[in-house]
C-alpha cells in the first residue's frame, strides 16, 4: 500500500483539528463510527462519491445525532468530519436534500416499476445517480448507501419502511436492479434501526438526567436564598 494513504488516525486528527470543543459523551462512539466508515471506503480504490451515500451519511449523521447539546456544535461536527476526509460537507447536503426533494414527489411503487427499467427512467438528479450505479462495473456497496436508500424509501412512504415484508421486497427490487446483496442491505438496515432504537433510549435517560440534574440545582439554590434571607431579617434590621 502507498505511504501516501490517509490512514484512520491521520482522519481522526484532522477532525480535532476542524473541531475542537469536546464531543458529549454518549454520542462520541456515533461520531468516531461514522467517521472510521467513511475514511475506510475513501481510501478504497474502487469508492466513487455517490448522491445516494451521500444521502445516506447526512441521515445517519442527523438522526444518530438528534438531541445532541450543544446543538450549536452539530453542523461543526458534521463538517469536521467531512473536512477531515477532504471531502465537502456542503456537496453531502446538497446531494441530500435535492435527492430528498425529488423523493417526495414520487409514489413509491411508480418508483420501484421504474427502477426496474432504469434505461426509460425519467431524467433527474435521483434515477441519474441510480444509472451512474448500474453503468459502475466497480460499484462498491456500503452501509451508507443502503442507508441512503431507505431514507428514499422513507420519504415516499413513511409506512413501507415499518412493514418488514413491504421494506424487504422493495430493498430486494432495489438490490436486483443495481446488482447488490439485497440480504445484506437488509441486515445493515436492521442494525440501522435498531441503532436508532437504541440511540433514541439512550437520550431519553440522557434527558432525565439532565432534568433530574437542573432540578436539584434549582432546589440547591433556593435552600442557599433562604438561608441568605432569613424569615425575620426585615424585622430585625
Amino acid at each position: 500500500m502507498s505511504s501516501n494513504v490517509r490512514t484512520v488516525s491521520d482522519s481522526k486528527r484532522a477532525f480535532y483539528n476542524f473541531h475542537t470543543r469536546p464531543i458529549n459523551s454518549i454520542y462520541r462512539r456515533v461520531v468516531d463510527e461514522l467517521l472510521v466508515e467513511m475514511h475506510l471506503l475513501s481510501v478504497n480504490a474502487d469508492f466513487r462519491y455517490d448522491p445516494i451515500y451521500a444521502l445516506g451519511v447526512v441521515t445517519a449523521f442527523d438522526r444518530f445525532m438528534q438531541g445532541y447539546r450543544p446543538e450549536a456544535d452539530k453542523p461543526s461536527i458534521f463538517d469536521a468530519i467531512c473536512r477531515s476526509l477532504d471531502d465537502d460537507p456542503h456537496k453531502y447536503r446538497q446531494s441530500a436534500e435535492q435527492l430528498q426533494a425529488e423523493a417526495a414527489a414520487i409514489q413509491v411503487d411508480t418508483f420501484l416499476e421504474q427502477v426496474k427499467q432504469l434505461g426509460s427512467a425519467p431524467a433527474s438528479s435521483l434515477f441519474d445517480s441510480l444509472r451512474t450505479v448500474t453503468q459502475d462495473a466497480k460499484f462498491k456497496y456500503s452501509r451508507l448507501f443502503a442507508i441512503g436508500l431507505y431514507t428514499l424509501l422513507e420519504q415516499m412512504d413513511p409506512e413501507l419502511v415499518k412493514e418488514e415484508p413491504r421494506r424487504n421486497q422493495a430493498i430486494q427490487t432495489l438490490g436486483d436492479a443495481l446488482s447488490f446483496s439485497a440480504d445484506k442491505a437488509q441486515k445493515d438496515l436492521e442494525l440501522y434501526r435498531n441503532n436508532l432504537d437504541k440511540i433514541a433510549q439512550a437520550q431519553v435517560v440522557l434527558e432525565d438526567m439532565l432534568k433530574a440534574d437542573r432540578k436539584k440545582k434549582e432546589e440547591r439554590e433556593k435552600a442557599k436564598n433562604s438561608v441568605a434571607t432569613p424569615p425575620n431579617a426585615q424585622e430585625s434590621a
